[in-house]
């Protein structure tokens, strides 16, 4: 078990990095959010840089079976173990890009704006509308 306290931050991701890369399961000790010491053993596959510079691990927890981010601030002793990863880890999104509106033409542009809403893709009304009719007044 080594104590974060007793080494320098960037030996503890060093340590991190290399379960991330070997697919090798840790054990951390950290502070929850009421400042109670919590143990779980997870499966880590990220490191980021959340707000503020605050360092995140992302992980799978064992306990929890999903994936779940640990702040390593909280960290305050882990274990790294020889032991493979069991959890599958979730599939990421994938980003479609949405395509270019039409500048040039207002109604083209208005009918993009329309499409673009799933859920009102029939957006033609189902009658005539008239000045008297109210009962489709907000």
């Amino acid at each position: 078990m080594r104590l974060t306290a007793k080494q320098t931050q960037t030996k503890t991701l060093t340590d991190l990095y290399r379960s991330i890369d070997r697919r090798q399961a840790v054990t951390l000790t950290y502070l929850d959010e009421k400042g109670e010491e919590t143990v779980r053993t997870v499966e880590p596959f990220e490191l980021r840089t959340g707000k503020g510079g605050v360092i995140e691990l992302h992980a799978m927890c064992r306990l929890r079976g999903e994936a779940r981010r640990f702040f390593l601030h909280r960290v305050t002793a882990y274990t790294t173990h020889r032991m493979a990863f069991v959890l599958e880890r979730p599939a990421n999104t994938t980003y479609e890009p949405t395509p270019a509106a039409p500048a040039d033409d207002e109604m083209a542009l208005i009918f993009f704006e329309l499409e673009r809403d799933p859920d009102d893709a029939d957006h033609r009304p189902r009658r005539k509308l008239t000045a008297a009719d109210t009962d489709l007044a907000a």
